[in-house]
Formats: structure tokens, sequence, C-alpha cells
């Protein structure tokens, strides 16, 4: 029998924290802890050690995107933060990124998408809505040209790498690379894993980021 998931919901509403975790644990996800600040809610991740947070942005003491930078940073490698929240905007989907969050959602998504998203963010996958990454991709396409050269790093990976590395930025699922590359899931699995292990990062999200930071993608532009 498997280990049931283990989640901390951290909200400064009560009334969100008792929808998230009625959600949760009717699906067989055990809620160990909830916290209503950043602060409480890296104490809580320090004591029982979740697979997934849902935080939220907006909270007293210390918001969520500092609470997630000090997740990261304390070493809860097995960790991942799901961010949760009713704003959409750039700054805000961008410091949760580069903080260390593994998704990105907005609270209006549905019951069924919100434990999907739950189960792919513990599984390693990035999760992030449609309509968000293509917001990231415009403001990075707004960068000068000097700033979109190719990171040094990008050098180490092989020419299928970068294929699969620029498809995953568009948002694709490992599944969905197989299918677009005509590769089996397993392979395809590999090929992330190797991009994120020459590129020393921690997971997909910050592929996609560095995917973007440099350039590798343009909007407008279909990827082939």
């Amino acid at each position: 029998m498997s280990t049931p998931l283990r989640a901390v919901i951290a909200d400064d509403q009560a009334l969100v924290r008792a929808g998230f975790r009625m959600i949760l644990t009717a699906d067989d996800i055990d809620v160990v802890a909830e916290a209503a600040d950043g602060a409480a809610a890296i104490e809580a991740v320090r004591r029982t050690r979740p697979d997934v947070v849902l935080m939220d942005i907006r909270m007293p003491r210390l918001d969520g995107i500092e609470a997630t930078r000090r997740i990261v940073a304390g070493g809860a490698e097995e960790t991942r933060v799901l961010i949760l929240t009713t704003y959409d905007l750039d700054h805000y989907v961008y410091a949760a990124l580069t903080a260390g969050a593994s998704g990105f959602l907005l609270k209006d998504v549905t019951p069924e998408h919100l434990v999907a998203a739950v189960r792919l963010v513990r599984s390693g996958d990035a999760l992030l809505a449609p309509a968000i990454t293509r917001r990231l991709v415009e403001r990075f396409a707004r960068r000068d040209d000097g700033r979109a050269a190719l990171h040094r790093d990008l050098s180490e990976l092989t020419p299928r790498e970068l294929e699969v590395l620029r498809l995953m930025a568009t948002g694709l699922s490992n599944s969905e690379l197989a299918d677009r590359l005509s590769l089996s899931a397993t392979t395809v699995k590999t090929h992330v894993s190797r991009i994120l292990s020459k590129l020393a990062l921690r997971d997909r999200v910050q592929a996609v980021v560095l995917a973007y930071e440099v350039g590798l993608i343009s909007p407008g532009r279909p990827v082939r």
C-alpha cells in the first residue's frame, strides 16, 4: 500500500483552509498541518515534512513568496510548494517561481483540478495555468536582445535535450512531450532528468523560467 500524500495548507482565511482540507481529504490526501501566515507555514513544514504545501501569497507576518523562498532554501528537498492565489499579476507569478515554487494556480480552479495539481506537483512535474504561462512568455520577450543570448550552461545540452526544454517551456507535460516527439514516456522522463541535472536545476519550473529568461522561446512563434 502506497504512503498517503501529505499536505500543509497555508492561508490566512480559516474558511479557505477548511475548504481545501475538505477537498484534499475526500481524495485520500492527508492534511498534516494548517498555517495562517508564512512564518507558521515554515514551522509546519519543518515539523511535518509534507510532500506539498498549498501556499497563499498575501498573508500577515510573512507573505507566501518569502515563506516559499525560506522553505526551499531551508533544505526541504522533498517538499513542493504549490502557490494558490486570487491574484495572477506578473510580478507575483515570477516572484513565486523564482522563489522555488513548483506550481501556480488561481483559486477558482475546480476541486478535481486542485487535487490533480497537488498530485502532479508531488510527482516532480511543474504546473502553470496556461494563461499564466503565456503571460510569462510575453513578459520575458520584452527583455532586450543582449539578455536573450543563450546561457552558457545550455551548451551542455544535446540537440534533443534543447528540443525537449523548448517544448517543456511551452507548458507541455511529459505525456504531451512523448506524443509530440514520438518517444516513450520513460525516454522523455530521462531527457527531463538529464536537463535538470546538467543545468543544476531543482525542478521543471526552474527549467521553464530559465528558458524564458535566456530567450530560448519567443511568443508569437510556433514551437516546432
